[in-house]
């Protein structure tokens, strides 16, 4: 018969156990971190109605999908974790309590062209705050804090997270009288960092056909630089001509003095005009964090503020807050960047116990008393040479082997060796728990990405 040659699609993701267990502790890192702000978890089906899937879709969300037919259904896969939370949100409103602060991590799947670092199976990580009619602005200054904890605690530290508010350039550009195409301005200026100021001017005047005179007036407002206080108080400036602006202004001047509460140090974060985020769904608050040795990644960690999460799904007023950790491709750029921490252990267990007697009662006693103490432990017994089995230990980069034979099992003790340094010693059960703990207490210590 003739075998099929193994292979895994172009764009999908498939990793070697070592890799794999630096993502697992990526996503054990955020866990733990949006744990400590009172998150729930929450999964959704990878699967749903094709109707419920593109009810706010068509364009390109509906070239991308993975859509099919089983049966009379129509089906596909989710594309992002928000639109599901709004299904979510919108079929358990009743049951929920609100706000309703649920974070996600999960694969999604867009049939876009793969590319370096883009990926058609992936995951995302995406916290989200909804509220029940109204939702308090303290919720949009909270959310820039958990990306600061976040990467803090996944190790980066030269990082800034860039805000800014929907409503100032919706408000500016109705000064402007431009309030039909500020859409379109917005998803161009958005692309400013990448294709510069003047093709950002070619695409207004040309496209959009917006006078020359209010196109210079909108890049000399995304100019505007500075400290956070600098950018707030050259805002001011234009108080009082529009009402939808001055709301913008106060809520972001609320944002960065709650920031500063939460404890966020402002090389960290930046009032940034240009950032407006191309999706027309974000209405107030808007976030974009880059890394600042390496902006060519570009945001790694966006988001924002939006009015009504579940508006096709329901009446009832859902606003919300929240961002969206790219996760696969995080990991892709930090590991071409050589920035995950070789140092951590990979090994699927802390300790392989090799029995070399032939009753394992003892042995399997032993691994059971070890696991108690939370050790993860490999009792191996395979018939190989001991040479081997020293030798699989090593390839998995196990850092403790114990040796229980007749000898130990009569003296009530357990030999155990540090492959990394050679040293071996008998010890009681007790002692190499002790030993081996410690040992594996200090190997963890230290953070996922080494800047």
């Amino acid at each position: 018969m003739a075998k099929l040659k193994p292979r895994t699609l172009s764009g999908f993701m498939e990793l070697l156990p070592a890799p794999q267990m630096q993502m697992e502790r990526m996503m054990q890192a955020l866990r733990q971190t949006y744990s400590l702000y009172g998150f729930t978890p929450l999964d959704t089906p990878a699967i749903e109605a094709a109707d419920v899937l593109l009810a706010k879709g068509g364009g390109e969300t509906e070239k991308q999908i993975y859509r099919f037919q089983k049966g009379d259904s129509d089906l596909a896969l989710r594309f992002d974790l928000t639109v599901p939370l709004a299904k979510y949100v919108a079929l358990h409103a009743g049951e929920l309590s609100f706000p309703f602060r649920r974070y996600q991590i999960g694969k999604v799947y867009r049939g876009e062209r793969a590319q370096r670092g883009r990926f058609r199976e992936f995951y995302q990580a995406d916290i989200d705050i909804i509220g029940d009619g109204k939702l308090d602005i303290i919720n949009e200054a909270e959310i820039p804090s958990i990306i600061y904890k976040t990467f803090r605690t996944l190790g980066l530290t030269r990082f800034r997270i860039r805000v800014n508010n929907r409503k100032i350039l919706n408000g500016f550009y109705a000064m402007l009288g431009l309030s039909e195409q500020s859409g379109d301005i917005m998803r161009t200026v958005d692309k400013l960092e990448k294709i510069g100021a003047e093709k950002v001017r070619t695409i207004l005047q040309e496209d959009f056909a917006v006078p020359a005179a209010q196109t210079d007036e909108i890049l000399q407002f995304l100019a505007i630089s500075g400290s956070n206080q600098a950018v707030l108080d050259a805002l001011e400036r234009y108080r009082g001509r529009n009402e939808m602006f001055d709301t913008g202004l106060d809520e972001l001047t609320a944002v960065v003095k709650y920031l500063g509460a939460f404890g966020v140090p402002e090389e960290n974060f930046a009032v940034d005009l240009t950032i407006a985020r191309g999706l027309d769904y974000y209405t107030g608050t808007v976030y974009e964090t880059t890394l600042l040795d390496h902006p060519e990644i570009g945001s790694v960690c966006s988001g924002g503020r939006y009015d009504n999460l579940a508006e096709y799904y329901t009446d009832r007023q859902l606003p919300g807050v929240g961002i969206s950790i790219g996760l696969t491709r995080l990991f892709y750029v930090l590991g071409e960047q050589n920035m995950l921490n070789p140092d951590l252990p990979t090994a699927p267990a802390d300790v392989m116990l090799l029995p070399m007697c032939s009753d394992l009662t003892q042995p399997i006693t032993l691994a059971t008393r070890l696991r108690e103490a939370g050790l993860r432990v490999l009792l191996y017994n395979e018939q190989k040479k001991f040479k081997a089995k020293i030798q699989y230990a090593d390839k998995l980069a196990i850092p403790y082997v114990i040796f229980l034979g007749e000898d130990e099992i009569a003296a009530g003790t357990v030999t155990v060796k540090e492959l990394a340094t050679g040293q071996q010693q008998t010890l009681s059960p007790e002692e190499a728990i002790a030993v081996i703990s410690a040992g594996v207490a200090a190997r963890n210590e230290g953070s996922v990405i080494k800047e």
